[in-house]
């Protein structure tokens, strides 16, 4: 038997993809050159030194959101300030001046978001192969939940071409950009967690490691049977997958699937006490003997 080829990626999307995909330190250099490009620019116009040097650090802050990982989008917002150190024109700054990349990354990520994943895009071609692994119906709806910036609203779409796309994000700004970004999908400014999942046919996220568990719970408890949970790269703890999908080395794909045949999961009732419960059944034990007795 001869194995078969995985299917290249439409069209649409693969020049978009090798677009993006610029090769390590080119997207860090770009950065700095046009965060100074900027400053330089304000300062030949006039502009008070403090705005325009405030400005470049604005603009090196917006740039590392496109870093791949931590360590990158760290690098790229701090080439600008310490360039400016070096530089000698730091003093030409006021001190609240450095306070503008925390109050971007602030208004970016509010304190409620961080109690999920950072801004984690996903990997180019980490999607690769789904359909393969999980062939959904055409205008089926597939959510990205905690959509960010689009890179996995971009990645479902190269997958499921006929799919209805929806991504659920809290950040306001970032909810705008995966807006204007993903106009093929229905993009929200919502909790993840507060909306309901059981319309979904497939349900994507790249969460952290310790959100997994209440990911998969309100997924068996919300999605139909026969609708998919989706993790990249973090399993469930203590939970067998379904099925798994390995498009990049070090980012699988973990696969689960609600059973089909079975009922809502509902919130566990609270029960009461061994004591209570023993004690109940002991009065209605002896109410019944009294009643027996009284009518021999």
């Amino acid at each position: 038997m001869t194995a078969m080829a995985p299917p290249a990626p439409p069209a649409s999307t693969a020049p978009a993809a090798r677009a993006v995909a610029l090769p390590w330190p080119l997207p860090a250099l770009l950065a700095w050159a046009a965060a100074w490009g900027l400053a330089l620019g304000l300062l030949r116009l006039g502009m008070a030194p403090a705005l325009a040097l405030s400005a470049g650090l604005v603009l090196g802050g917006v740039a590392a959101l496109a870093g791949r990982t931590r360590w990158r989008r760290l690098l790229i917002a701090g080439g600008f300030p310490v360039s400016l150190l070096a530089s000698g024109w730091a003093p030409a700054l006021p001190a609240a001046g450095w306070l503008l990349p925390l109050a971007l990354l602030w208004l970016l990520y509010p304190q409620r978001a961080w109690r999920d994943a950072p801004l984690f895009p996903t990997p180019a071609r980490a999607l690769d192969g789904l359909a393969r692994v999980l062939p959904l119906p055409d205008g089926a709806r597939v959510l990205d939940a905690g959509c960010g910036l689009g890179a996995g609203l971009r990645a479902l779409r190269g997958a499921y071409p006929a799919a209805r796309l929806e991504g659920h994000e809290w950040s306001r700004p970032l909810a705008l950009a995966c807006r204007l970004r993903c106009r093929d999908a229905r993009v929200r400014r919502t909790d993840l967690w507060a909306e309901d999942w059981s319309g979904f046919a497939l349900v994507y996220l790249f969460q952290r490691p310790e959100s997994m568990a209440r990911a998969h719970a309100k997924a068996m408890r919300e999605l139909a049977p026969g609708a998919w949970l989706a993790s990249l790269e973090f399993a469930v703890p203590g939970v067998r997958p379904d099925a798994r999908l390995d498009a990049l080395d070090g980012k699988p794909v973990w696969l689960y699937r609600r059973p089909v045949g079975t009922a809502a999961v509902a919130a566990p009732a609270a029960r009461p006490a061994a004591g209570v419960a023993s004690m109940k059944a002991s009065v209605s034990s002896s109410t019944g003997a009294s009643q027996r007795s009284g009518r021999a």
